[in-house]
């Protein structure tokens, strides 16, 4: 059973007050909370077990190993990979994204060639792309969507063709929320010998993954965005692919012989872990994952998604009020405008009031000029937020729009 009062007890910080009010934390898009597993865990490890991983013969080197290979062994489970090897730790999403982008791209990417990115992207996984196909003299193509936040899928067939290398998509968009179905992107890529690339940073916590199953090459995700700690993310990508790219980075740990001659490197995941791993927060990471398992995925899901339908309809009362992002399957991310209003007053009269929302471009300009604006709030909804939450959400907008015009 789905116990929100209970759930809400584990995350201390829910019961702080902000400017005299009772914190009401709507940004879990840009980072979740942390349960008090979370917490408790990094604080243990710090206390009873801290030590370098990987080199050590003595007992602390050797048990935070040890923890560490589980971690990994917790995120191949989680996320559906089928090979430990195929799971890389890195410091997040953008560290992720960014070693494909460069040790992928230094084999498989020519002049002539070309890559596509979809229009909703967050700038992680448009930037680096851009900085491969400028450098290697390829070009960029553009999937856009529709107003409503759909991708164009009647521009596959023209946009993905023989020269196309790589298509870059998210599985969740953190500015509006949809959840592009990924099946037939998946399917024409891989039908001209194209590879893909998918942001996991939103998807993973809502459901995502089966990286596997769905046929995903690439995967990133970020660990704070999934309860765990910040500095912590994965790669996943399939086995020949990591095999065939050279190291991103060279360093301690990567290495299997090194001479001023040559240096060989070490196999998978170690070839792309160079230096010291954020160990610490990487069993963090693995403490996250546990504690959402034991909520249940699929229930956490159900209930985020009531509290979106019961935000969509409550915001979409209030009148000037325009969401956007209308997908018909979306992630719990609410994003809106109130005409005569700037998204940064709203969101300062809402932090008076002890509400926590995003404001700007969400690092996704391209989506702002889509719809020929500047910025938007966002609230994006964890497995935490209630009706009560809601309310207060809608209720504050409504006094920031009384005090606006």
């Amino acid at each position: 059973m789905f116990d929100i009062e209970k759930i809400r007890e584990d995350f201390p910080i829910l019961g702080r007050m902000v400017n005299n009010r009772q914190l009401v934390y709507f940004d879990s898009g840009a980072t979740a909370q942390k349960p008090l597993a979370v917490i408790e865990r990094g604080d243990e490890l710090m206390r009873e077990y801290n030590a370098n991983i990987h080199r050590g013969v003595h007992h602390l080197s050797g048990k935070m190993t040890e923890l560490y290979e589980e971690a990994r062994e917790c995120v191949r489970e989680f996320i559906g990979a089928e090979q430990r090897e195929e799971v890389i730790f890195t410091s997040g999403a953008t560290a992720s994204i960014n070693l494909v982008a460069y040790a992928w791209s230094e084999r498989s990417l020519k002049e002539g060639d070309n890559i596509v990115v979809s229009e909703m992207e967050h700038h992680s996984n448009i930037v680096p792309w851009q900085m491969a196909t400028e450098r290697k003299g390829a070009e960029l193509r553009v999937l856009p969507f529709d107003d409503s936040g759909e991708l164009r899928m009647d521009l596959l067939d023209t946009l993905i063709d023989a020269r196309t290398r790589l298509v870059a998509v998210t599985e969740a968009s953190n500015t509006l929320g949809t959840c592009p179905d990924l099946e037939p992107i998946i399917a024409r890529a891989h039908s001209v010998g194209a590879v893909v690339m998918v942001d996991g940073c939103q998807g993973i916590v809502h459901g995502g993954g089966r990286v596997a199953e769905r046929g995903y090459d690439f995967y990133a995700l970020s660990g704070h965005k999934l309860y765990g700690p910040t500095g912590i993310g994965v790669l996943y990508g399939r086995r020949e692919l990591l095999e065939a790219m050279p190291p991103f980075m060279g360093g301690g740990d990567m290495v299997d012989k090194v001479t001023f001659a040559k240096t060989t490197y070490a196999p998978l995941p170690l070839k792309y872990e160079a230096g010291t791993s954020n160990f610490l927060g990487a069993v963090g990471l693995g403490e996250a994952i546990r504690y959402v398992k034991g909520i249940g995925v699929e229930a956490i899901d159900e209930h985020e998604q009531h509290i979106l339908r019961v935000m969509t309809e409550r915001l979409s009362s209030i009148e000037g009020l325009r969401i956007y992002g209308t997908a018909e399957r979306k992630c719990p991310i609410v994003s809106f405008t109130v005409d005569g209003t700037h998204p940064y007053d709203v969101g300062m009269i809402l932090d008076k009031l002890g509400v926590a929302i995003r404001t700007g471009h969400h690092c996704a300009e391209p989506v702002m000029t889509h719809y020929g604006i500047t910025g938007m709030c966002r609230a994006s909804i964890g497995m935490y937020n209630t009706e009560a939450e809601v309310e207060t959400l809608a209720r504050g907008i409504e006094r920031a729009v009384m005090m606006l015009k």
